[in-house]
């Protein structure tokens, strides 16, 4: 039988996005293999909550994808 398992985690975006950059950040960070989902909530949207696989891939592998990108962020709760 295989389990399948999901785990969430929350980075802090530091800038304040345009509506475009914030849903391009959330397709790219969605897209990465191990991610279910990447959405920023429309009235917090200095948070990012992501689902994703612990088991292929790390919260602080995310945290350096969205790094990765030019924007300034940390984890929230770790």
């Amino acid at each position: 039988m295989m389990h399948t398992y999901c785990s969430d985690v929350v980075i802090h975006i530091d800038e304040d996005l345009q509506d475009d950059a914030i849903h391009a950040l959330e397709k790219d960070i969605g897209s990465i293999p191990g991610v279910y989902s990447a959405c920023v909530n429309d009235r917090a949207r200095h948070l990012m909550l992501i689902d994703y696989d612990p088991e292929g891939i790390h919260a602080t592998d995310l945290l350096s994808q969205v790094r990765q990108r030019g924007v300034g962020a940390e984890l929230v709760g770790l």
